[in-house]
């Protein structure tokens, strides 16, 4: 009668581990298929900004790279170069670049004495799923 008993116990945990193991793995399946629907994406904060054209700031923003530091001098020069735009007054840039700045977007530093300014590299990650990129994927065709 004990060993009858225990033979029951076991088939009847035997099939509980069996139903656990197939409903963990259709979890993961569940969480594979979920993660295929979303897709990430990089996206560069410069890429969204868009400064109106002939403007201070749009100057700053076009002359001021991301890997060198560069002081005001030569972001005058580089204004010069592009746009042949000369500012009677230098001082009027500063506040364009304060407010980069405290945007975070510009860095600033003081490196050899001169205050130098180069662009931040901020990167933004979007997670879309598959039915809205191609939507907007759609969007865009139609924009286009």
């Amino acid at each position: 009668m004990m060993n009858l008993i225990k033979i029951l116990k076991n088939l009847f945990k035997k099939e509980n581990k069996e139903k656990k193991s197939k409903e963990e793995e259709n979890k993961q399946i569940y969480i594979n298929k979920k993660e295929e629907t979303n897709q990430t994406t990089l996206i560069s904060l410069w890429d969204i900004i868009k400064c109106s054209e002939h403007t201070q700031a749009f100057h700053l923003v076009s002359v001021i790279p991301f890997d060198e530091w560069i002081d005001m001098n030569e972001i005058r020069r580089r204004i010069w170069d592009i746009f042949q735009i000369e500012y009677k007054n230098d001082r009027s840039l500063y506040p364009y670049l304060k407010t980069m700045v405290d945007l975070g977007i510009i860095e600033t530093g003081n490196i050899s004495g001169k205050r130098k300014w180069r662009k931040k590299d901020l990167l933004i990650k979007i997670n879309e799923k598959k039915e809205e990129l191609e939507e907007n994927k759609e969007k865009n065709k139609i924009l286009v």
